[in-house]
């Protein structure tokens, strides 16, 4: 579950993962929907390092005692997954999630983990509702969205692939764990995402999120 990151567009003075959504920070929400899903699943959640005591001190204050590992973070996601899938031993699937995507399904869930474990790796996607475009130096054309997919996360992956890719990976700037996976050579595949599993950017997705909760 990343929660590294410092949030910049959000235009805060903490990262959006420790903001209120309902009363209660965003990363804990998007932990409990896990823990809900599969409560003996172990959690590992990199956080900024100078953020690490912010966050224990949150947990307190809010009396979250769903059991996670914190981890290091890094200044770049590649980073802090690869900090995080250090720490995972044994065999099995492994979830990468955005710590502020809060509102995924437990459906989603299920379809993510169900096909991973058919076929070793499975990510989440919905389809464009609007027209597109796209521009270059000559100016600018419709792109057919029939073909298009918006990528969700969790991304479900074996765990000897995933952590084989991160290892092997040529450079360090993707923001795509199943595009990592890809330079391995692996096919990645798709299953339905849900509507609602935005990733939390701006303030604008905060409102949103508070109305879908129902706040």
């Amino acid at each position: 579950m990343v929660a590294g990151g410092t949030g910049i567009r959000m235009n805060t003075e903490i990262p959006k993962q420790f903001l209120l959504l309902a009363g209660q920070p965003v990363l804990m929400h998007t932990i409990r929907i896990f823990h809900l899903f599969d409560p003996e699943m172990p959690l590992f959640v990199p956080l900024p390092e100078s953020y690490i005591p912010y966050w224990e001190q949150l947990c307190r204050d809010h009396s979250f005692t769903i059991l996670h590992h914190i981890v290091k973070g890094s200044k770049t996601r590649f980073g802090s997954v690869k900090n995080a899938l250090e720490q995972i031993s044994g065999e099995g699937l492994v979830a990468i999630h955005d710590g502020v995507r809060p509102l995924v399904s437990i459906d989603t869930l299920k379809r993510t983990f169900e096909e991973a474990g058919k076929s070793g790796n499975a990510i989440p996607v919905i389809r464009m509702q609007e027209s597109i475009r796209e521009t270059g130096p000559g100016g600018n054309k419709e792109i057919a969205r029939e073909n298009l997919r918006i990528v969700q996360t969790p991304q479900v992956f074996r765990k000897e692939l995933i952590k084989k890719a991160y290892n092997s990976a040529p450079y360090q700037n993707y923001t795509d764990d199943a595009t990592v996976l890809e330079t391995l050579g692996e096919i990645i595949h798709l299953v339905e995402g849900n509507p609602e599993n935005i990733k939390i950017t701006c303030p604008s997705d905060l409102r949103y999120a508070e109305a879908i909760l129902g706040y």
